[in-house]
């Protein structure tokens, strides 16, 4: 393989001298330099296009890549050696007459090892989603179409422990932002022929890679038909986040509560998947959603199958109640100091009175107040660095806390009861968005109307969710409607020698319908 001179291994500086626009779904033509200079133009001569040049077998070809998203050693190691070898035995393969361009190019093809991927581009939008998805593309003139090896070697970030979902026991291998290596740690976790994964590529500018994954022999044909056509159908021009997507998944009304989980763990995805369920990753980002989600599913934790059945029970109903304790506590206290005093303890009573007398504000008031406060403090602490973060909450913890008290500003019993219950959220992590809509609409019932408002709230939220469906799959199922064999791994969780006995899966519920 012979260099041509000086513009080997040099970022193209090829400039187009026509003002025509490039047709992005014209075929590449035969001419190398015509086709380097079309591509330049249809990317605006951007400034990361490699190019070196080589002449093998008395042809001249070249090897475009991205920099920075090929692997320069896999390159060098893998494709320089089998076309410098090649240019060597050019007479034993092609005989003393020169080889075409076409049997040069066969033979790249056909002949040489040098990667597992390998695919053809025809027209320069198939040469731009190669080039920038890390592919070696091998131009040779008077070819008029190209070959797209994997090389792609771009930085990215190392597998580490789950950010969301923690656990005590059991693997503690998250998902990372490369799609492709989050496949193959479902793969790794479920070794089944009828596992199936199918990647397509969304978005009109970022041609963004997502995947469907499902097992063939579980799902509903259904749901799998109508989730690709909605990722098919999406309108985005950029996908970076699951969250992107999600909300054209999900059935429109369905404000409050969401049918569409998220994970970042390959293990608690495996499982849903083994339940019928269909998972979708993005690449770029190290969540995965699934779909439908249950709402008996927030209660659930991978811990839950490692521990005694008993101690799990207990530790699943304490999270029952925690979740009806941050929703209910705030807007009960509300209603109970403003319309129902006699509700209390008299000792009680008489401390909340005191309380409440040092304070400006209604209890109605404080309370939303509080809470704002809370919803602040914590999105300061999120969004902030770590070290900073830890600081904000020891500032507003103790001394904006302790302060807002001392003055008189609010009333030690609301502060009590807000942060109480905001710690209960943090129990069930899933729900926190729906939590926190639902507190403040009860608590503003309970400030105007009492515990009759917080009853007329509360069962608008229970036929609320217990009307919603995703896909046919109530999403209060298996308790509404009811089933009994599906109440094992509701609010308690049987033995796994119970377990066992019977697969229980989307389509084993009651007021399961397949459209």
């Amino acid at each position: 393989m012979r260099n041509s001179g000086k513009n080997t291994c040099m970022k193209t500086e090829i400039n187009s001298k026509t003002n025509s626009a490039i047709n992005p779904k014209a075929n590449l033509a035969p001419s190398l330099k015509e086709t380097l200079v079309n591509f330049t133009q249809l990317h605006s001569n951007t400034g990361d296009i490699v190019t070196k040049f080589a002449t093998v077998a008395g042809r001249e070809l070249c090897i475009l890549t991205c920099e920075c998203m090929v692997n320069t050693m896999t390159v060098s190691t893998l494709l320089f050696p089998p076309l410098t070898a090649l240019d060597l035995r050019a007479a034993e393969e092609f005989g003393e007459k020169p080889p075409s361009p076409t049997e040069l190019m066969s033979a790249i093809e056909g002949k040489l090892m040098v990667a597992v991927e390998q695919n053809v581009a025809k027209t320069y939008e198939d040469l731009s989603l190669f080039f920038m998805s890390g592919f070696a593309i091998i131009l040779v003139d008077g070819v008029d179409y190209a070959l797209a090896i994997g090389a792609q070697g771009f930085a990215n970030r190392g597998i580490q422990r789950p950010l969301i979902h923690e656990n005590l026991r059991g693997s503690c291998e998250g998902f990372s932002e490369v799609l492709r290596f989050n496949i193959a740690s479902v793969r790794r976790r479920v070794r089944s022929p009828r596992f199936i994964t199918k990647i397509t590529r969304v978005g009109k500018y970022a041609k963004t890679d997502v995947a469907i994954l499902y097992f063939d022999d579980k799902v509903n044909k259904d749901m799998l038909a109508e989730v690709e056509r909605r990722i098919e159908e999406l309108p985005l021009q950029l996908i970076l986040e699951t969250g992107y997507i999600e909300p054209f998944l999900q059935n429109e009304g369905n404000s409050i509560f969401t049918q569409i989980g998220f994970t970042d763990r390959p293990d608690n995805l495996a499982a849903k998947l083994l339940d019928g369920r269909i998972a979708i990753m993005v690449e770029g980002t190290p969540f995965a959603l699934f779909l439908p989600m249950l709402f008996m599913e927030h209660f659930q934790t991978m811990d839950d199958y490692s521990e005694l059945s008993v101690y799990t029970s207990f530790i699943r109903v304490v999270k029952y109640l925690a979740f009806f304790i941050c929703v209910l506590l705030p807007g009960f206290f509300v209603a109970a100091t403003s319309f129902h005093p006699e509700l209390f303890p008299p000792d009680i009573l008489f401390n909340i009175i005191t309380a409440e007398q040092k304070t400006p504000f209604a209890i109605l008031t404080e309370c939303v107040i509080v809470m704002v406060i809370f919803e602040i403090m914590r999105e300061a602490g999120l969004r902030l660095p770590s070290v900073v973060g830890h600081a904000v909450s020891i500032v507003g913890g103790l001394v904006l806390g302790d302060i807002v008290i001392s003055v008189g500003l609010i009333s030690a019993p609301i502060v009590l009861i807000v942060a109480f219950s905001t710690i209960a959220a943090f129990v069930v992590p899933d729900l926190f968005p729906s939590i926190t809509i639902m507190r403040i609409l009860f608590v503003i019932a309970g400030g105007f109307f009492g515990l009759f408002g917080l009853t007329v709230v509360g069962a608008m939220f229970l036929f609320k969710v217990c009307s919603m469906s995703a896909y046919g799959v109530p999403f209060m199922a298996p308790l509404a409607p009811f089933t009994w064999r599906g109440m094992r791994d509701f609010f308690i969780r049987f033995t796994w020698h119970r377990l066992v006995k019977d697969d229980i899966n989307l389509s084993t519920l009651k007021g399961v319908s397949n459209k």
